[in-house]
């Protein structure tokens, strides 16, 4: 009797397995997952380093007035573009004219006088050949002379210095660029110690900013000289990126770099020079400087095969039998990212698993 319940039980149980596929519920099924893999080579690749920049005119000139007096004209706007030359300021003229007319009258004084006082010698000169009057009266006007010729020369410089300080009064931009903050206004008393503004010669831009020590006394290495300038010549374009991601249109060049190391930062300050001919940028702006490194013949794998636990970074490594084996590495990050260099844990024919490698445990079989 027994053997006939356990019978039917299983019956049953059956029965309502087959029920169940043909109402289309699907039992669970085991699953396999598949990888992707790729077999580890060398290849060159560029590398962007990048560094912190700011920007500044070659050519950034202060302001500020040679004489003092009442501004009279403000003939320019801050951020207006300005060609060499161009009037910037007025200052009042009044005084300067004045001293220019005073000047003016006094050399005509000592043009005069030196008139006078050549016409003297010339005649004791004359005199003295026919012993009618003595050396002493001759010598007595001769220095006369020299005197007046003296006192001609010393108002013409005055006149010269009176002229330039008109010419003062009115202040012209020195280079071609683009007006900074202009913090004074018409009917002020200026001097020259008084900031009017800046002319940012903004033709050329420079980009300044730091690098280690180990970057310049490396590219002094390659070099075929020990000198600075020649070392200047290997380093490739470079590339200016604003701080919203927008690339700038032309490439620069690092023209400069001090031969002094900073004892607290242990970098040497250097500069690459962009064109600026459409005025598009500004002193001021901060930025990235995106410089090129060739890395020859290195091993480039893609970030996703990279397992971060915490500050060691491993890859499965494909086995011959199919199976994953974890292998620590270390990576450098190539800036574009997608791809790591690897600088040491694989070689040349290794065949790691990429794509799901974060799903992979040590041992699994991986299927590919």
């Amino acid at each position: 009797m027994r053997k006939r319940n356990s019978l039917n039980g299983a019956v049953m149980i059956f029965a309502a397995v087959c029920g169940l596929t043909a109402c289309g519920i699907d039992m669970p099924k085991e699953e396999k997952t598949s990888f992707e893999t790729m077999t580890v080579e060398k290849q060159d690749i560029v590398v962007p380093v990048k560094f912190s920049a700011k920007l500044k005119g070659q050519t950034d000139v202060t302001i500020t007035p040679q004489v003092s007096g009442q501004l009279m004209q403000i003939c320019v706007t801050e951020g207006q573009q300005v060609s060499k030359g161009q009037t910037l300021f007025v200052i009042d003229s009044r005084n300067a004219r004045l001293d220019l007319g005073a000047a003016q009258a006094n050399l005509e004084a000592a043009l005069a006088s030196e008139n006078s006082a050549k016409l003297e010698y010339e005649s004791n000169k004359n005199l003295y050949e026919k012993k009618i009057v003595s050396k002493y009266m001759l010598d007595n006007s001769e220095n006369s002379y020299k005197q007046a010729q003296a006192s001609v020369a010393q108002a013409r410089a005055s006149v010269s210095r009176a002229k330039v300080n008109l010419g003062f009064c009115t202040i012209t931009a020195p280079v071609a660029g683009r007006i900074g903050e202009i913090p004074v206004r018409t009917g002020d008393q200026v001097s020259s110690a008084t900031y009017l503004t800046i002319v940012s010669g903004n033709q050329q831009m420079n980009a300044e900013f730091s690098v280690a020590e180990s970057l310049i006394e490396e590219a002094v290495a390659q070099g075929i000289s020990t000198k600075a300038e020649d070392a200047l010549k290997l380093f490739p374009d470079v590339t200016f990126v604003m701080k919203n991601g927008t690339e700038y249109q032309h490439k620069g060049r690092i023209t400069s770099f001090t031969g002094v190391v900073n004892a607290t930062t242990g970098t040497i300050a250097c500069k690459a020079t962009f064109p600026n001919p459409d005025g598009q940028l500004y002193s001021g702006i901060q930025g990235t400087l995106v410089f090129p490194v060739d890395e020859k013949s290195v091993i480039v794998i893609p970030q996703v095969a990279v397992v971060k636990l915490q500050s060691r970074q491993q890859v499965y490594k494909v086995k011959a039998d199919s199976t994953a084996t974890a292998i620590e590495v270390t990576t450098e990050d190539v800036g574009n990212g997608q791809d790591f260099i690897v600088r040491s844990g694989l070689n040349v024919g290794d065949k790691i698993v990429t794509v799901g490698a974060n799903n992979v445990q040590e041992g699994q079989q991986v299927l590919f």
